[in-house]
C-alpha cells in the first residue's frame, strides 16, 4: 500500500480539490466496480479526465436483463420451430429464412429442450424470460448459495448447463 500511497500523493496536485473516504467492507463492491472501470483509462496529466455516469437501478441489475417477448412467446420460437418443422413466418422473406437457417445450424434439439452449441461444443439449455428470473433468483439467493464475484456466478450458470 505504500507505493499507492506515494503514487497518490504525487496526482493529488493535479486537482483542485481531493478529499479521501473510509469505505466499509460492506460496501467494497462498489469500490471494485470503479477501480475496474478506472483501470480501463489512461489518464495523462494535462487532459480532461473521462466522465463515467451512473444510474441507480431500484432493483439488482439482473432483473434488468430479463425481458419477455411482447407476443409471448421464447426469443429461440422461431430457430425451434424451424429445426423442428423447417417452418419460417409467413412474412419472412427469402433473406430472413436464409439468416435463421444459418443460425439455427447452431442449435441442437434433444426432445422439446433447445440447445446451442458453444464454441467449444459444450450444449447451452436456452431457456425463456421465466426459466432465466427462476434461475437467476437461485443463483443469487437460493440452493447456489452466496458468490464471490461475477465470473463465480458465471460459471456456476454455464456448469448447469443454461444459455
Amino acid at each position: 500500500m505504500v507505493p499507492y500511497e506515494a503514487y497518490i500523493r504525487k496526482l493529488m496536485e493535479f486537482f483542485d480539490d481531493i478529499s479521501f473516504h473510509h469505505i466499509s467492507r460492506e460496501e467494497n463492491q462498489m469500490v471494485d466496480a470503479l477501480a475496474t472501470l478506472a483501470s480501463m483509462f489512461k489518464v495523462s496529466p494535462h487532459r480532461d479526465l473521462p466522465y463515467i455516469e451512473f444510474k441507480c437501478h431500484g432493483e439488482p441489475a439482473h432483473c434488468c436483463l430479463i425481458v419477455e417477448e411482447e407476443d409471448g412467446k421464447s426469443w429461440y420460437f422461431d430457430i425451434k420451430r424451424n429445426i423442428e418443422d423447417k417452418e419460417y413466418t409467413p412474412e419472412a422473406s427469402d433473406n430472413n429464412k436464409r439468416t435463421l437457417q444459418r443460425l439455427a445450424a447452431g442449435f441442437i434439439l434433444s426432445g422439446t429442450i433447445l440447445y446451442r452449441r458453444n464454441h467449444d461444443m459444450v450444449l447451452l439449455r436456452c431457456v425463456d424470460a421465466r426459466e432465466a428470473e427462476q434461475m437467476l433468483i437461485e443463483v443469487h439467493e437460493g440452493s447456489f448459495g452466496t458468490h464471490a464475484n461475477g465470473h463465480a456466478m458465471v460459471q456456476k450458470i454455464l456448469r448447469a448447463g443454461y444459455y
